[in-house]
């Protein structure tokens, strides 16, 4: 038996016994075998409010695993998270039959674990209803928190009947009580106070002359212990530290807003391949300008994944961290600052010394500053060396250079040198796409290319090379 980590997620002082997983295609942590095990005792009705970076997703699969009888489950995500939770299943699952669900016209389904986002929940939740699901799993669940949209009433309405309900969110639910009520009676309403006694208890109701106010908040170490006893485990990062790599690396796949106009253009794109496709002096010959037809799909690649990308990053900041975000033109870091026009810095060539040095000082030291944008070009400069950024956690790359010790030393700006701090690396790619295989040959190759423009290469087997041979 191992205690739950942190001393406020201590339950009456017990301990959750540990439960391997058969099956699985990784090892967990130990807290995440906690996690897992603290789902099991609570018969599948459980809040796992681990801080952001500590496996939320990978904890819910892996009970999953441990009943494969459960099926089909249903799983309810923000947009940004779908191809995601199907990537970490067939990451971490043996043979998971998962599906994802967009749009609103239903479809028959063929998949056991079915993914949909909030967005569309409403026009499916008849049909998903139908199918009789065993196990509800709701990603970032405090997007239930308003009682008057459309997601909240579909997810309430499919929720019902349902035994096996498990929330996951990184965000704490005890500052606004109000807006954490119905994620926490979807989940166990037999464990939580009818509304009005919730309200006046934990949201300090009160009439303001023109209705009543739930906004406040009241009793809140009352609450938190309430939830801990009922259903709840959190973990922060410093209470599992010992657990953690050093640096964590994540892939995150986002989805095509321009998928018609990507794959016109990779289809023009592998022809151009198959025709001009030869000898290893054609190849050479050919780098230049298959380097501007590689430009081409991968400028329209991140055209279509930039809603996605902004969307991920607002589900993130919503967890309370800071986050540093790596792109390599300045257009990009254009359009990340017109979605987040405060409580963000940047850092590239269009700011001069003085004023890269005190953004750097305000992401480090001022609280409301969430986001630190910075551009990275062929030598890791002007923000992937020099410069430290321990303020945050997390790092997430938007778009990726030729060389892997480019990222290696951007990454490491987060990493406080000589002190374990478990960072998480975000490669945000779009699905599909050559930005995908480029990111993950980058991770996997480690190869740095001497020069491109010209052709020249490494004696090293070329990573433009190996980007050719995914086409052919």
């Amino acid at each position: 038996a191992l205690p739950i980590y942190g001393g406020e997620n201590i339950i009456s002082a017990e301990t959750v016994k540990t439960i391997e997983v058969p099956g699985l295609r990784h090892e967990l942590f130990p807290f995440q075998k906690i996690g897992v095990s603290f789902i099991e005792e609570k018969n599948g009705r459980a809040l796992i409010a681990d801080e952001m970076g500590l496996g939320k997703t990978i904890q819910a699969l892996a009970w999953l695993q441990l009943h494969p009888e459960l099926r089909p489950a249903i799983v309810v995500v923000p947009a940004s998270l779908k191809l995601n939770w199907k990537r970490e299943a067939e990451q971490w699952l043996p043979s998971p039959k998962v599906e994802v669900l967009s749009g609103t016209k239903p479809w028959k389904t063929y998949g056991e674990i079915l993914v949909i986002n909030y967005d569309v929940l409403s026009a499916w939740v008849v049909y998903l209803k139908g199918l009789q699901a065993k196990v509800l799993i709701m990603d970032e669940i405090h997007y239930a928190k308003s009682s008057a949209t459309k997601r909240t009433k579909a997810v309430k309405q499919l929720a019902k009947g349902i035994h096996h309900v498990i929330g996951l969110s990184g965000t704490p639910i005890v500052n606004r009580p109000i807006e954490a009520y119905n994620a926490l009676t979807i989940i166990n309403s037999a464990a939580i106070p009818n509304f009005k006694t919730f309200t006046t208890r934990y949201c300090a109701a009160k009439h303001n002359g023109f209705g009543w106010d739930f906004t406040g908040a009241s009793n809140t170490e009352e609450l938190h212990k309430l939830l801990i006893h009922a259903f709840m485990i959190r973990r922060k990062k410093s209470d599992v530290l010992k657990d953690l790599p050093d640096k964590q690396t994540c892939f995150v796949p986002i989805e095509l807003d321009n998928e018609e106009e990507y794959f016109r253009a990779e289809k023009d794109f592998i022809n151009y391949m198959k025709s001009t496709y030869g000898s290893q002096a054609a190849i050479k010959a050919s780098n230049a300008e298959t380097l501007v037809q590689i430009n081409i799909l991968r400028q329209l690649a991140i055209q279509g994944k930039m809603a996605g990308v902004i969307d991920w990053i607002k589900d993130f900041i919503e967890s309370g961290e800071k986050l540093v975000v790596f792109a390599t033109h300045i257009k990009t870091i254009d359009k990340l600052m017109e979605a987040f026009p405060t409580g963000s810095v940047r850092f590239d060539g269009t700011v001069n010394q003085t004023n890269r040095n005190a953004n750097v000082s305000k992401f480090q030291n001022d609280p409301d500053i969430k986001l630190f944008f910075g551009m990275l070009d062929t030598e890791g400069k002007p923000a992937g060396v020099g410069i430290t950024l321990t303020a945050a956690w997390s790092t997430a790359t938007v778009e990726h250079q030729w060389s892997p010790g480019v990222h290696d030393q951007a990454d490491d700006r987060t990493h406080r040198i000589g002190q374990k701090n478990a960072c998480t690396n975000y490669k945000l790619m779009a699905a599909n796409t050559i930005d995908e295989k480029f990111a993950i040959l980058i991770d996997k190759k480690r190869i740095i290319i001497d020069s491109v423009l010209d052709g020249k290469v490494t004696q090293q087997q070329s990573l433009l090379s190996e980007l050719m041979k995914e086409y052919l």
